[in-house]
């Protein structure tokens, strides 16, 4: 005899209320297990295609891991030293730039700018405190990430996790639903694939997105001889699930160190402008489709709200379990309107009368 639907909601609304106490106190201990889960997720479809070609699952994912190996330390060596560089520099020539910004205010607007305005002194001490500020934030974020023990667990502990995960994938989803509820399995299984869908399709495929759209950025802006164009196309890149964001946040940014950079040459300005219109033609009508398609069902204020939500709630462990959260709570979330629009609930006597 099943449990009354008050007993089984009780447990597990109980169950539920433990994990997310767990992850607000065990978010740093748990970041590495999340970050080793979602590689060993992003890459199961790679291992399950090698497998498909005959070798077994210890090699498919030996050839993964040597070659994730070769791509981290190419990018180690190539990439990292020099965003790092470019970071730094941006930080030490604001100042300079906030003083562009007051002679240029000042010529073209001198009645705004007298001596003793509130306006002459915030961007007097603007490049001030950038510069503080920044280098205080870029300090304390590299003396953190950089200490060792984080590193031994970004470098040592990640990667191993995810190989195991990845090497025990298809096991651990046939164990876990040998232990769903008799009772619900269909249900839940009927929910968990379309969650996998909808996260296949948003993770994996926006993850390959922002890599594409990172990279293109960054190559153009360098070759179009923007000084910080390596910064601007990670930026860029990395914002880039959220729609239009990663857009408007890179497009801004260019543009704006563009204008100090080639005051004058509209034409390098023009260049670097085309480069994001191109990039979001792309993005719109060829890549995010080809690679995302069109029923993922993740609007941009729910991504938003989940990021900002659990954020706020667990720490960076929050933001990087949002997106997958959020989807889940969609994919549940239809599935309750569906099943309230053909209840009586929403339908009353009178519709069950017609019928």
């Amino acid at each position: 005899m099943a449990l009354p639907i008050r007993d089984q909601l009780k447990y597990w609304g109980i169950a539920t209320a433990v994990l997310l106490v767990a992850l607000m106190f065990l978010g740093d201990v748990l970041l590495p297990f999340v970050l080793g889960g979602a590689i060993a997720y992003f890459l199961d479809p790679v291992a399950d295609r090698l497998e498909r070609l005959g070798l077994s699952r210890v090699a498919a994912t030996a050839i993964i891991t040597l070659c994730g190996m070769m791509v981290f330390f190419i990018v180690a060596l190539l990439v990292i030293p020099a965003l790092v560089e470019q970071a730094v520099k941006l930080v030490n020539v604001a100042p300079e730039y906030a003083r562009n910004i007051t002679a240029f205010l000042t010529e073209r607007f001198p009645t705004l700018l007298d001596e003793d305005s509130a306006m002459q002194r915030s961007l007097h001490s603007l490049g001030e405190t950038i510069q503080s500020r920044g280098a205080e934030l870029l300090e304390t974020a590299l003396s953190s990430a950089a200490s060792l023990l984080n590193v031994l667990i970004l470098l040592v502990i990640v990667p191993v996790v995810a190989v195991y995960l990845l090497l025990d994938w298809d096991n651990m989803t046939a164990k876990i639903d040998s232990l769903l509820p008799r009772d619900h399995a269909p249900t839940i299984r009927q929910l968990a694939s379309q969650i996998d869908q909808v996260l296949a399709s948003f993770i994996r495929g926006m993850g390959t997105v922002c890599l594409i759209l990172g990279t293109y950025y960054a190559i153009a802006l360098m070759l179009a001889g923007l000084q910080f164009g390596l910064v601007v196309g990670f930026i860029a890149g990395l914002v880039t699930f959220i729609p239009y964001l990663g857009a408007l946040i890179g497009g801004a940014l260019a543009i704006g160190l563009a204008l100090f950079q080639f005051w004058g040459d509209w034409v390098s300005v023009g260049i670097i402008a085309g480069i994001f219109a191109l990039g979001q033609v792309l993005e719109g009508n060829v890549i995010t489709p080809k690679l995302v398609g069109n029923s993922v069902g993740l609007h941009p204020v729910w991504l938003l709200l989940a990021l900002s939500v659990f954020g706020a709630l667990f720490g960076f462990v929050g933001m990087l379990v949002a997106v997958p959260v959020a989807a889940a709570l969609g994919v549940v979330a239809r599935f309750g309107v569906a099943k309230y629009t053909s209840s009586l609930l929403y339908r009353g006597m009178s519709d069950k009368d017609q019928d």
